[in-house]
C-alpha cells in the first residue's frame, strides 16, 4: 500500500496540509488546483484513508493526515538536507535562498538582498514580508531558511543573533507642539493619544515592556497592523506613534513626521537573524548568514549617508552605555 506513494504526492499532501487550502498550494507548487486535487485523490487512495475533510469552507486533516504529515515533513527535510551537501560539493555558484522578514524589516531588506544577489548571481532568492506571527509559524515548521525579526522567541531549539540595532523612537506630526521641546518627560506622553500596532507584534512588545517598567500609563486611540499605518494616521493628527526609526527616514526628510526628544528615548532594541538551531544551513544560506552578520550594519549606514538621525544615534549610545554601566 504505502510503496505506491511518490515524492510527488507528498510534496504536494504536505504544501496542501501546511496551507490548509488546495488553492494556496497551487500556487505554491506552481501547479494547478485540479492537479492538486487529482495528486491527493491518488494519495488517499494508496493510503486507503481519508486526509482531509471539509468543513464549511475550510478543509482540515484527519487523524490519519496528521500522521502523515508529521512523516511527510521529515521527508521533505531530509531532501532538503540532501541537496545541501551536494551542493556543498559545488559552492556557491546556485540554489534557492528563502528569507522571511518581519513587516518592519521591509525597509531594508530589499536593499541587502539586491547587493547579496549581484555578488552571488546565480542564486534565486525568495522574499516573504510578513507578521510576526506568521514569522513564529514558519520557524516552527520550518518552512523558510532563516527569518529577520526584532523580538525573536526564547527557545532553546533557536539561534537568533543580532546583527544591528533597532531604535524605536516617538514620532509626531511635523507640526506638532511638543516638536520643539527638548528632554520631553515620559509622564507628559501619558497626555497624548498613541497609535498601536496590533498585540503580538514585535513594536508592541517591546513599547508596553517599556512603559510598564516606567509605570507610564499611555491612552490608546487606534489600533493598527503596520508601520505604515500607523505613519498616514500620525500625519492625519490621529495621534503619536511609537516605529523604527528605520521606517521613517523619508517622512523626516520631508518634513511630514517629526522625531520627538523624549527622556529614555529611543528604545534600543536589536534586528535579529534567527533560524532553527538543528537545521543544515545550504551554501547560500550560511553565505548570506554570514554577509547579514558582518556587513548589514555598515552597508545600511552607508545607504542612509550615516544611519539614523544624529539626535536618535547619539541618544542610543548614552542609553546603551547606561545600560552596561548602571
Amino acid at each position: 500500500m504505502m510503496k505506491n506513494i511518490t515524492l510527488r504526492q507528498l510534496r504536494v499532501f504536505e504544501a496542501v496540509a501546511r496551507h490548509s487550502s488546495y488553492t494556496r498550494a497551487a500556487d505554491d507548487l506552481h501547479l494547478t488546483q485540479p492537479a492538486i486535487s487529482m495528486q491527493i485523490k491518488h494519495l488517499e487512495d494508496n493510503v486507503g484513508l481519508p486526509l482531509f475533510e471539509q468543513i464549511g469552507k475550510r478543509i482540515y486533516l484527519t487523524e490519519a493526515g496528521r500522521e502523515l504529515h508529521h512523516y511527510s515533513r521529515l521527508v521533505m527535510q531530509q531532501l532538503t538536507d540532501a541537496d545541501a551537501v551536494l551542493s556543498e560539493l559545488k559552492g556557491v555558484t546556485r540554489g534557492r535562498l528563502n528569507i522571511s522578514v518581519v513587516s518592519t524589516a521591509k525597509h531594508f531588506a530589499p536593499y541587502l538582498l539586491a547587493i547579496f544577489s549581484k555578488r552571488f548571481e546565480g542564486v534565486t532568492v525568495s522574499l516573504n514580508v510578513t507578521n510576526r506571527e506568521t514569522l513564529l509559524r514558519q520557524l516552527a515548521s520550518n518552512e523558510r531558511d532563516m527569518v529577520i525579526m526584532g523580538v525573536p522567541p526564547k527557545q532553546n531549539d533557536i539561534v537568533a543573533e543580532p546583527f544591528m540595532e533597532n531604535p524605536l523612537v516617538v514620532i509626531a506630526p511635523y507640526d506638532h507642539p511638543l516638536r520643539q521641546e527638548r528632554n520631553i518627560p515620559l509622564e507628559r506622553l501619558q497626555h497624548e493619544t498613541f497609535l498601536m500596532r496590533e498585540q503580538g507584534s514585535g513594536t508592541r512588545i517591546a513599547m508596553e515592556r517599556f512603559f510598564a517598567e516606567h509605570n507610564i500609563h499611555l491612552i490608546s486611540g487606534m489600533e493598527m497592523d503596520s508601520n505604515e499605518a500607523i505613519k498616514q494616521g500620525v500625519q492625519a493628527g490621529l495621534g503619536l506613534g511609537i516605529v523604527s526609526v528605520h521606517t521613517v527616514n523619508l517622512e523626516i526628510e520631508v518634513k511630514r513626521l517629526a522625531i520627538l526628544d523624549v527622556a529614555s528615548f529611543p528604545i534600543v532594541r536589536q534586528w535579529y537573524l534567527v533560524h532553527q538551531r538543528d537545521k543544515r544551513l545550504s551554501p547560500v544560506a550560511q553565505a548570506f548568514k554570514e554577509f547579514i552578520l558582518n556587513e548589514a550594519k555598515g552597508l545600511l549606514e552607508a545607504m542612509r549617508g550615516g544611519g539614523v538621525p544624529a539626535q536618535v544615534s547619539n541618544k542610543s549610545k548614552k542609553t546603551a552605555s547606561a545600560k552596561k554601566n548602571p
